[in-house]
């Protein structure tokens, strides 16, 4: 037994050893994927400005709401353009963290888990049947439906909790080795690291 064990770990330190240079793309990955989300949501509440402010002060009711919706917003457009970069990774990632956690609190939390409604569920197959059955009859149901299934939004903590994850991850990984700006500015000042 203690043959296989050691063998085991023995496998497992050859294989961490030739997958050292690709260390970086984990990390990478994450930060690639964060970047549309948080780009898309920064720049929708930049260019809506006063939507987004008058949503934090009467739907949210958030204490000083320009401050907050300014806040956001910038935090997440900004925050998208530092992760493509790989730029104060670990820096960065503490107020999208922030962000995602008062957006699962304060938006997503009464509605549950599930971003998306489980379209199995008997209540909610005979809401999209009827929903399908409307838009056929009275809307344009293939242009509707050419771009992806018609779902039914659930609202739930599950988006702002997986981006939670995934920014908590790169706040301990940092941007990616030779995937970073970060990376390489330690490299150039190592006394800075």
């Amino acid at each position: 037994m203690n043959a296989i064990v050691e063998g085991y770990y023995s496998l497992q330190r050859l294989a961490c050893g030739l997958l050292k240079p690709a260390e970086g793309l984990g990390p990478l990955a994450l930060r690639l994927y964060l970047v549309p989300v948080f780009w898309a949501a920064g720049t929708m509440k930049i260019s809506g400005m006063e939507g987004t402010i008058y949503w934090f002060e009467h739907s949210l009711e958030f204490p000083f709401p320009t401050l907050m919706a300014y806040l956001a917003a910038y935090t997440e457009a900004i925050g998208a353009v530092l992760l493509a970069l790989g730029l104060a990774t670990r820096w960065v990632c503490l107020p999208l963290m922030f962000t995602m956690a008062v957006a699962a609190w304060t938006v997503h939390w009464d509605h549950g888990w599930a971003a998306i409604a489980d379209s199995s569920a008997p209540e909610i197959a005979n809401r999209l049947g009827a929903a399908r059955e409307l838009l056929q009859v009275h809307g344009n149901y293939d242009w509707l439906t050419e771009m992806g299934t018609y779902v039914i939004l659930n609202n739930g903590v599950e988006f702002a909790v997986t981006y939670f994850v995934m920014l908590l991850a790169l706040f301990f990984t940092g941007g990616g080795r030779y995937t970073s700006l970060d990376y390489y500015l330690g490299r150039i000042f190592p006394s800075a690291g």
